[in-house]
């Protein structure tokens, strides 16, 4: 069974993974449409320009692609920092994978970003931060409440046994700050 080029083409432009391939001197010959989603730019008025004209990460990288054609040896990239045309800073996660086709090297980029990813996990940490301060304020309000009203039910047991009505003045005071309190 032989799979058209066209399926193949269909299958790629449908994948939600950012694919984008370069030839052996790290110009652009294909991107798929989440790929040109992620980079804000247009495959086919991209197509054959050099990498560094499509994002911008760091001379490591570039050397790295570089090693990767000529040993045709594959990596994965975790949390890079890839800066697109637009000047928007995008961290993704990407593997390059060599591939020989007529003699030649090509490198298939497989991008994944991680912006979003990052900023869930954030959100899901400050949740997590907020319900545990929640449980600690009720839990000292508990601890709080609880001897407050013994306090306050001794004060009117005391005012009670006082023999001036003037010396009640300080149990008052004790009994109405109770109730502010709780």
């Amino acid at each position: 069974m032989t799979i058209s080029d066209a399926l193949h083409r269909l299958l790629l432009d449908n994948l939600t993974t950012a694919t984008i391939l370069l030839d052996a001197e790290l110009r652009l010959e294909y991107m798929n449409p989440a790929a040109e989603m992620l980079l804000a730019i247009s495959g086919q008025r991209s197509h054959g320009q050099f990498i560094s004209e499509l994002f911008t990460e760091s001379t490591e990288a570039l050397n790295s692609l570089r090693q990767a054609v000529e040993q045709a040896h594959p990596f994965t990239k975790r949390e890079a920092m890839l800066t697109a045309l637009t000047g928007q800073t995008l961290t993704v996660d990407y593997a390059v994978t060599p591939i020989l086709a007529n003699g030649a090297t090509m490198l298939l980029l497989e991008v994944h970003p991680r912006d979003r990813l990052l900023r869930i996990t954030k959100e899901e940490a400050q949740l997590s931060k907020q319900e545990t301060s929640k449980m600690l304020v009720r839990g000292l309000a508990h601890e709080i409440k609880n001897p407050l009203g013994g306090s306050r039910g001794a004060a009117q047991l005391l005012a009670r046994e006082l023999p001036e009505e003037s010396l009640r003045d300080y149990t008052n005071v004790i009994i109405e700050e109770a109730d502010r309190l709780r």
